[in-house]
């Protein structure tokens, strides 16, 4: 599987690690050479130094044909844009995009972008750590027409256990888990916790 991450802050650069340690194709685009100073040693896949919103730079870095896109910069505009460049001039399938207002991921995600909300994401963790019951609206949501279905995390059960197009995905691990097996992976809504940078 090959995937392309733009924005190697502390989630853009632990997905790469464990895409990457996992036997996967991976391309991690920033815009400063010093961001890339997250990878291990051991890292063999491609840093690419460039902007994830210009499509000549994609191409040059190999974004075409990639299975997952995902726009992890701090920039919601921009990691929408470089979202939008994926599916429409690259024709990358599944894409994914941070978007802090749960208004807009919801609005995108029905567009077709899925999207990572870190204000649903880190509210969650916070009710949950306070024993409360968390949000109805889900951290991350799969694009509406993504080309990989979802699947249920083993650790969900019962009602709380989301699938579907508009089930989240819960942590950097299972966003790596998703990536690492072509597929949206879905958990329950309390298992939701919180990351520093996404």
């Amino acid at each position: 599987m090959k995937a392309v991450i733009v924005g190697c802050g502390r989630v853009g650069g632990l997905l790469a690690a464990a895409l990457d340690a996992s036997g996967h194709d991976v391309i991690i685009v920033d815009l400063h050479t010093r961001s890339f100073d997250r990878l291990p040693a051991t890292f063999g896949g491609e840093a690419v130094r460039g902007d994830g919103t210009d499509e000549e730079a994609l191409q040059r870095a190999g974004a075409v044909g990639a299975d997952f896109f995902l726009a992890l910069t701090e920039g919601d505009n921009r990691n929408i844009m470089a979202a939008q460049l994926a599916r429409e001039a690259l024709g990358i399938g599944t894409v994914y995009a941070k978007v802090n207002d749960p208004m807009r991921a919801q609005a995108y995600a029905e567009l077709g972008i899925g999207t990572i909300c870190r204000s649903t994401m880190m509210a969650d963790a916070l009710l949950g750590a306070m024993k409360l019951p968390v949000g109805s609206e889900p951290s991350v949501r799969a694009g509406a027409d993504h080309e990989h279905a979802p699947i249920r995390n083993a650790s969900a059960t019962g009602p709380s256990a989301a699938t579907g197009p508009s089930a989240p995905i819960a942590t950097a691990a299972a966003i790596a888990t998703a990536a690492a097996t072509g597929t949206a992976a879905a958990t329950g809504p309390s298992a939701a916790t919180g990351h520093g940078e996404v």
